[in-house]
């Protein structure tokens, strides 16, 4: 019975090697410019109150004052400088 080799493995090239290090740089440098970016930090707090504030607007006599609240709190958060 003749015996079948087990396959080659496959080998990247040098340029394939490169391109990779160079797209997980790029993402790397992404990841740390957004995370730095106090912008980031302040609007994960504040959409959820502008969201809630839109929602609780429905209601018919409160809703407008209630909502008027949460987004001046909103716009005070949207000014610390971090």
């Amino acid at each position: 019975m003749r015996r079948i080799p087990p396959p080659a493995p496959v080998r990247k090239g040098i340029v394939g090697r490169e391109f990779e290090m160079n797209l997980a740089r790029f993402f790397l440098l992404l990841a740390v410019a957004v995370l730095l970016s106090s912008c980031v930090l302040t609007k994960v707090v504040t959409v959820p109150m502008r969201v809630g504030g839109a929602v609780i607007s429905i209601i018919p006599v409160a809703g407008n004052t209630a909502h008027r609240g949460i987004d001046e709190a909103a716009d005070t958060i949207d000014d610390i400088p971090i």
